[in-house]
């Protein structure tokens, strides 16, 4: 009999019913801002409005959504970005992106993502991890925590969509899958990313199958094969990535990193940290409702002759594979890989460290096998269970964007549309006749705008472009030994850093800082093309560092007050 066939025909129970909808009902009221304050809403801005949001548009503009793998953006860095440093057009984001609003855009990925999250943790827990008629609240009240978790929103299905993977795939292993389970397998890819979730998911799943081999002598074709025909489709999806990694072509600010500097102590606390605390990309917020609960059945499990064996062992793997996950991500750091990574250049182009966006799946389940464990006991661990349960959620909706970046700009004053119109019309040219660069706000937001930039947030750009960027920079790098680091073994935020600014790039209309002493190498700005600087501060010396003052723009709408600096 297939996975969850008797629940199918026996029905689901009223209590699930009713849960299930709830669940909706909750997932909508949770998404309700975005969609009723559309451009008004707050949303992250660190690696989302900074970057991800404002190179959709760049790449809607530029007319090389389906250009070659040669092609190239001319808005950004002088032509020399390469239209593979962006989406591929096969991926759903960007080709809502592409055809929507860009803040409606958004919000339907939002959707799509916490839905799916949704339905595939209920599906895996019910039919593999909690599949008991009774234990419901349970399965709905765990898949809706795990769709509720504020991941980075870029990343799409690329974590929230591994239980629905898992569910496919353990459903293909015991030969009990339908039309359904394939295709999700073939699906998932044009909503997610390799580079950023799959490569690491799929990689457990070729150590699952190897297992069978070895320790079940299975050697199960039909879920190698499920394993190869998924990942033969990211390759199709993400052929940009594979062709970046595969064609010969010019040294990138990749080939730059410098990761591994962390001492043995350091290693050890990042550990700790990041078991704790987790990532900002991959966020669970599991430190103050399921840290606690899993130390309550980590006791109940120690007393003797507790709870069933096989959850027990269930619960003790995946808390072993969490600390593992942990200690992975913080050793990929240490200072020891540093001579093995000189060699290999792989390791310095791909971060290996990522296995740690397993996190939330394994997190939840085991918060899941926990529940159950405790589940188990009796009524009064039942309402204990689920009291547990509804306090992650509410944990949860106070990490609503809405609630969550409250004090921060919204969409709209973000990217102050109208004021930056202002400052184009004041300029009076085609914005492509000329180049500007930022200080103390991101160059994403000039690029959202239109303008042409020779700063950028980027993690895939020529290596020589940031030697030469470098050169406008140097004094004030050398000034400050911390944004001198960040630039030299990173350079991903090529910007125009300041010693006096570190790397703070939100100065808002209501900031009383300024510039006191700017050295920018104004002479190689203009060699590299640029003519206007928007900085959100005054910049008190901008004469004696070859600038001039022009005007300034303020707007109501606009969360900034731009200060307008030309070179001639």
């Amino acid at each position: 009999m297939k996975p969850g066939h008797l629940k199918e025909s026996a029905g689901l129970p009223v209590k699930e019913k009713w849960l299930l909808i709830a669940a909706m009902i909750m997932i909508a009221i949770y998404l309700a801002p975005m969609f009723i304050l559309g451009e008004n809403a707050h949303i992250r801005i660190v690696d989302n409005m900074d970057s991800n949001i404002a190179w959709y548009q760049v790449l809607k503009n530029s007319g090389e959504l389906f250009g070659s793998v040669h092609s190239q953006i001319p808005q950004i860095i002088n032509g020399q970005l390469s239209r593979n440093a962006f989406g591929s057009q096969f991926s759903l984001i960007v080709l809502l992106h592409a055809i929507l609003p860009p803040m409606l855009a958004y919000s339907i990925c939002q959707l799509i993502s916490r839905f799916f999250a949704f339905l595939g943790m209920y599906l895996l827990l019910r039919d593999h991890f909690v599949k008991n008629r009774d234990s419901s609240p349970i399965r709905v009240l765990v898949a809706l925590a795990f769709a509720l978790t504020p991941f980075w929103p870029s990343g799409m299905l690329s974590t929230l969509g591994m239980p629905l993977a898992l569910w496919a795939f353990l459903n293909i292993r015991a030969h009990h899958a339908s039309w359904k389970e394939w295709l999700t397998i073939c699906l998932l890819p044009f909503y997610s990313s390799f580079e950023l979730g799959f490569f690491f998911f799929l990689t457990l799943m070729a150590m699952f199958w190897m297992r069978d081999w070895i320790v079940k002598k299975k050697f199960n074709l039909i879920f190698i094969f499920s394993i190869a025909l998924m990942t033969a489709i990211y390759f199709f999806v993400e052929y940009r990535l594979v062709a970046s990694l595969l064609l010969p072509g010019p040294l990138t600010n990749r080939d730059d990193f410098v990761e591994s500097t962390s001492s043995l102590w350091h290693v050890l606390i990042l550990s700790i940290e990041n078991f704790i605390v987790g990532h900002d990309q991959v966020m669970t917020v599991h430190q103050y409702v399921i840290l606690p609960f899993i130390c309550i059945v980590l006791w109940q499990i120690i007393k003797p002759g507790t709870g069933e064996r096989l959850l027990n062992k269930r619960f003790l793997q995946l808390l072993f594979l969490n600390v593992l996950l942990s200690v992975w991500f913080a050793f990929w750091f240490y200072k020891g890989w540093a001579p093995l990574k000189a060699k290999i250049s792989i390791l310095r182009t791909f971060n290996f460290s990522r296995y740690h966006y397993l996190h939330p799946l394994f997190i939840y389940l085991m918060f899941a096998m926990g529940a159950l464990i405790c589940w188990q006991k009796g009524k009064r661990w039942k309402r204990f269970v689920e009291i547990v349960l509804v306090l992650q959620i509410i944990v949860l909706f106070l990490y609503n964007p809405e609630i969550e970046f409250h004090d921060q700009p919204s969409f709209k004053q973000f990217y102050a549309s109208q004021q930056f119109s202002a400052i184009a019309k004041y300029i009076g040219k085609p914005k492509s006749s000329y180049r500007v660069a930022s200080i103390g706000l991101h160059p994403a937001i000039a690029q959202f705008n239109g303008f042409y930039t020779l700063d950028t947030y980027n993690n895939f750009y020529p290596l020589t472009y940031k030697q030469a960027f470098r050169k406008i920079i140097s004094k004030e790098l050398d000034k400050n030994p911390s944004i001198r680091a960040y630039f030299d073994n990173w350079g991903g935020r090529c910007y125009l850093f300041t010693a006096e600014l570190g790397e703070n790039y939100d100065f808002r209309k209501n900031s009383h800082v300024k510039i006191h002493h700017l050295q920018l190498n104004i002479g190689q700005f203009k060699k590299m093309g640029g003519n206007y600087i928007f900085s959100a501060v005054p910049i008190v010396n901008a004469r004696q560092d070859g600038l001039h003052f022009l005007k300034s723009f303020n707007s109501k709408e606009s969360a900034w007050k731009i200060y307008l600096y030309g070179t001639s």
